[in-house]
């Protein structure tokens, strides 16, 4: 894992200089508009680049009353105003006539920042801690599956960790999908084959939190076009099939203060500063109130669970990888790298929130001095639950209606969301709870039906 990005983000005017140099030069004639809904769904439209002066300086107008989340019919008008630093082409469309991508912040017709926008939701997040004078940085590890269809769940190959016996066809999807990335300014880290059949995992370098909140957006979509490119289907799905591991989004976070990493103490015996120790507690202590945000869907709740490879305990440790928060271990000479990985948050979340509500959670604990529990070094599945309740290790929550019944009552997570987000996210899980809640599913018919 790398230390902090080396590549800030472009002052505005310098960043629109180039992204008109980038058109011509490119020969593009539309720009997708893109930003997302508060469950993390990808929304765009596009314009042709002669509107391009429009968009930046005025911003470009949309039914908001249509995206999840954001407004009632009766307010619907909404204005999308383009990040120039966001630029990219998106390979995968026609390169005559090419197109190009900018991420977009949402406002109100008067100008005012939308308070629904998941994307100013992360800025107001991150301007919290550079009041405290920290920048936040995070590097994502997503996991997912290629399969032959969105109806037939048959893996492409029966491989491991690691593994590269073939047929290992899904290498070559996986290099074209990071030669796409870079094509995007997305920097890509390592690729691998992960522990499930058919299971893949690509990591992102490590970045500011807004920069790679966008990233994973551009991840996931790069992913799926490459899949269907080749006649298969990826899916970030957490836990597609029953018997095999489930897709994590391992997310490895620090906090900075200028060029140092606000996380490091050389003589602490964990290599852990008093800042490190506080932001870890805040997780610790918070987790179970922001997992309906990390853990968004019903299905989510059926990957954390003992025996594949995901955490279901609240617990942290050095080298243990079956806790929740682990602490990769300090390389001398390597003091930037320094960070912690939370492994409880599945590739289908918002970006843009999951990164709020753990960045909200960890400085919760630095304002308001938490103590760090003793790590739990042993595997805490092995141990009987009257061991556990002794050492007061405390389970996530084990469903989507026990996460929102937590998620209701946390201060935190509505101060980290902000009021707006906070009860819509909350009432569309209600619903989805209530849809799951009332389906009847294949499981009762194969076992009720035939004896009742």
């Amino acid at each position: 894992m790398a230390t902090k990005s080396s590549t800030p983000r472009k002052k505005t005017t310098d960043a629109k200089a180039e992204v008109y140099r980038q058109i011509k030069a490119q020969n593009v004639k539309f720009i997708r508009m893109w930003f997302t809904d508060i469950l993390g769904f990808l929304k765009s439209f596009s314009v042709r680049v002669e509107e391009l002066d429009r968009a930046f300086e005025e911003g470009l107008g949309f039914d908001g009353s249509s995206v999840e989340g954001f407004v009632r019919i009766d307010e619907s008008d909404m204005i999308a105003r383009p990040d120039p630093s966001t630029y990219s082409i998106i390979p995968w469309r026609p390169m005559d006539h090419a197109t190009g991508k900018m991420f977009c912040d949402c406002y109100w017709p008067d100008g005012r920042p939308f308070e629904g926008d998941p994307r100013y939701v992360l800025k107001q997040n991150l301007r919290r801690a550079a009041e405290k004078g920290f920048t936040c940085n995070v590097g994502p590890e997503l996991e997912y599956f290629y399969f032959q269809s969105n109806e037939d769940v048959t893996p492409l190959d029966r491989g491991g960790y690691f593994d590269v016996t073939p047929p290992n066809v899904a290498s070559e999807f996986r290099r074209q999908t990071i030669l796409t990335l870079e094509q995007m300014n997305v920097n890509v880290e390592y690729a691998h084959h992960e522990a499930a059949p058919s299971q893949h995992e690509i990591d992102l370098r490590y970045t500011d939190a807004l920069t790679m909140a966008d990233n994973v957006m551009v991840y996931r979509i790069a992913v799926k076009e490459i899949a269907q490119k080749h006649g298969v289907y990826a899916t970030f799905m957490p836990k597609p099939v029953a018997s095999i591991n489930g897709s994590g989004m391992h997310v490895h976070i620090s906090l900075f203060k200028g060029d140092r990493n606000a996380f490091f103490d050389k003589d602490d015996i964990y290599h852990l500063s008093k800042t490190a120790k506080q932001f870890l507690a805040g997780l610790l202590k918070h987790v179970a109130e922001i997992t309906v945000v990390t853990n968004q869907w019903v299905n989510s709740y059926k990957r954390l669970v003992p025996g594949y490879e995901a955490p279901a305990y609240i617990t942290w440790a050095r080298r243990n990888r079956s806790d929740l928060i682990r602490i990769p271990q300090y390389q001398p000479g390597r003091e930037s790298a320094t960070r912690m990985e939370l492994r409880s948050p599945d590739p289908a979340c918002n970006p843009y929130l999951c990164f709020s509500a753990i960045l909200a959670a960890g400085l919760e604990g630095i304002e308001k001095g938490y103590p760090l529990p003793e790590p739990a070094e042993e595997n805490v599945y092995e141990l009987k639950s009257e061991e556990r309740a002794k050492k007061g290790i405390k389970t996530l929550p084990g469903s989507l209606v026990e996460a929102i019944e937590v998620a209701e009552g946390s201060k935190l997570l509505k101060k980290a969301l902000g009021d707006h987000v906070f009860n819509s996210f909350i009432k569309n899980k209600k619903m989805e709870w209530d849809l799951y809640r009332t389906a009847v599913t294949d499981f009762e018919l194969k076992r009720y039906l035939p004896l009742l």
